[in-house]
């Protein structure tokens, strides 16, 4: 990440906590060496913010290959900021897109980094946590790395979907769950393990964050007919 991600983390940090005064739990249960993947709710575009400012230790998530192609001064202050709090530019999508995604976070796992995802794919706009995709099960059961359930609270009092600056009126809550060892499911290889692992997180990220639970996945309308049938018919979300 470069001498930008930790300049920019010397600053934001202090004083996103210093304006924003985050509860924090469960400190103590992120492991400070080695490979940790965060799984979090996502409620909000701050999460993103929130979790890499509240840990312990430097998170990297991964962001729009469009934060980092803009130009001029506006492209510039962009691609400055999203370094600065770990972002790394992935194209976002299915298929190929996804499983490139996939890959980009593994390496950071193999190199002994944390990394943070949202098993829920996409922020929730309800409010009510949705059902997990299979790729931070995939992630974990590959890598060997323990997962860190993340329940976040407030974020989106802070900056509800389609806000376009944060407010300063309200408090957000991240608590860190123990870390979880899924290796007892089976092989990243099984599609049951994956789903069995997903679960278990999705379960422990509820305990942490009380939301009302969805029961169903949470998915952008579908665009033209084929996706469409592909969206009513199973198979699994990574």
């Amino acid at each position: 990440m470069g001498l930008t991600y930790f300049f920019g983390r010397g600053i934001l940090t202090p004083l996103a906590r210093l304006v924003y005064r985050p509860r924090i739990e469960g400190k103590a249960n992120v492991p400070r060496t080695g490979p940790v993947i965060f799984a979090s709710n996502h409620l909000s575009f701050i999460d993103s913010i929130a979790i890499p400012v509240t840990a312990p230790r430097p998170v990297h998530f991964l962001a729009k290959s469009t934060y980092f192609d803009g130009s001029g001064l506006s492209g510039w202050v962009s691609r400055s900021f999203f370094t600065s709090i770990g972002a790394i530019p992935v194209r976002r999508g299915a298929g190929q897109a996804a499983l490139d995604a996939l890959d980009q976070q593994k390496r950071l796992l193999d190199e002994g980094r944390a990394v943070a995802l949202y098993p829920e794919g996409t922020r929730s706009t309800d409010g009510r946590l949705y059902k997990g995709r299979t790729g931070v099960a995939f992630l974990a059961l590959e890598t060997g790395a323990p997962v860190v359930p993340v329940g976040l609270i407030g974020t989106d009092d802070v900056m509800p979907v389609g806000a376009s600056m944060p407010s300063i009126r309200h408090r957000i809550t991240v608590k860190f769950g123990e870390p979880l060892d899924l290796s007892h499911h089976g092989a990243a290889a099984s599609g049951k393990a994956r789903r069995l692992a997903t679960d278990e997180i999705m379960a422990a990220i509820h305990a942490l964050s009380g939301q009302e639970l969805a029961g169903t996945y949470n998915e952008v309308p579908a665009q033209g007919a084929i996706e469409r049938i592909k969206q009513v018919l199973p198979h699994e979300r990574v």
